[in-house]
């Protein structure tokens, strides 16, 4: 009878490793930015279970795994906060700034806002102002940012002398600029949207972007020939400025979904998109200037607002009873047009009587 063959066990095989990325689970967590925890990892400064973990694609499961940072263990992740900033000017949109400049986490020190440390999505350069979204989402702040979101951002931005329409017509077609520094090339700018909400001699134009490439409306319209003097950012997507310049508000559970719908928007907008009206209401107000009439001599009277009639120059004080045109005075109206109307026949001497107040 033949012996049986030894039995021999196969090792199992080992599965990939599931969870997320090691870098996206320290970011959730509020250790760092994602970019910042590729060099925590790079360094070997992140332990997984009491092993150091220098690979870039390594997964952990953040419920399960052991994960210590510099020997401190991983607390749970952090709760989503979501954050609109009025960025003044003269903040550097960036967590840290190394020729010490003051930068927009200032405005999120001691203010009780739970602890968690978020992030800016996009940037606003030092001299501009306006909206600026705040977050700890990693996954949304990424996904906003994308080329491919095509997220709309408007703003108002005030132009050193009129570009003429020919020139705004090719803001709104795409102009070619500077790719970045000197040197690197150029690049064409997607279609914009281009209106203008105050002509004057240095007029301001409401600007509709669905990129964000570094100081582009400054290089656009440097292009045209024109010095752009003041940006200011009044929408974002479904966001609509509407705190002070240097306040802070949290966004509801609505405009978080609204801006997760936004980010997932496959085709660009339409470029000419109207403003809501409130947004306009954080335009500077224009200085009132009074034009003369038409066909008003030097030294005419401005038309005045005491009587509330257009056309009409206002009453000088202590004129009283003076001739109008028709020939009408204080009191009685006169025989013939165009004559000065006669005093009542009285005694020549004592004070005379006002016959409609009875004063002496």
């Amino acid at each position: 009878m033949p012996s049986p063959k030894p039995r021999t066990e196969t090792a199992p095989q080992r599965e990939p490793r599931g969870g997320e990325r090691l870098q996206k689970i320290l970011a959730t967590a509020g250790v760092a930015s994602r970019r910042k925890a590729e060099e925590l990892i790079l360094a070997g400064r992140v332990q997984v279970n009491g092993q150091v973990v220098t690979e870039m694609g390594f997964k952990a499961d953040a419920a399960s795994d052991h994960i210590r940072v510099d020997g401190k263990l991983l607390q749970g992740p952090e709760k989503l906060r979501y954050f609109v900033l009025n960025k003044p000017k003269g903040y550097v949109t960036t967590v840290s700034d190394p020729e010490g400049r003051h930068t927009v986490m200032e405005f999120f020190h001691g203010r009780g806002r739970g602890g968690e440390r978020v992030y800016p999505v996009g940037r606003l350069d030092y001299a501009s102002e306006g909206l600026l979204l705040m977050t700890n989402d990693g996954a949304l702040a990424n996904a906003l940012t994308k080329a491919s979101s095509h997220v709309e951002k408007v703003y108002l931005v005030k132009v050193s002398g009129r570009p003429s329409e020919e020139q705004l017509e090719q803001i709104r077609a795409g102009i070619m600029i500077d790719r970045g520094r000197p040197g690197e090339g150029r690049v064409m700018t997607a279609p914009a949207g281009v209106r203008m909400v105050r002509d004057a001699e240095n007029p301001w134009f409401e600007l509709t972007l669905i990129e964000g490439r570094n100081r582009e409306i400054r290089k656009m319209f440097e292009e045209t020939g024109h010095f752009v003097e003041k940006i200011r950012r009044i929408g974002y997507g479904p966001l609509v400025l509407d705190v002070e310049p240097g306040e802070v508000r949290e966004l509801t559970a609505e405009e978080v979904d609204a801006l997760r719908r936004a980010s997932q928007r496959k085709r660009p907008p339409k470029p000419a998109t109207s403003v809501k009206a409130k947004r306009l209401a954080v335009l500077p107000k224009a200085k009132p200037t009074r034009k003369p009439p038409a066909g008003a001599r030097p030294g005419q009277p401005a038309i005045g607002k005491s009587n509330g009639t257009p056309g009409r120059p206002a009453k000088k004080a202590g004129t009283r009873g003076a001739a109008r045109p028709g020939g009408r005075t204080g009191g009685r109206p006169s025989a013939q047009t165009g004559t000065k109307a006669q005093p009542k026949s009285g005694p020549k001497s004592g004070p005379r009587r006002d016959s409609r107040s009875g004063r002496r």
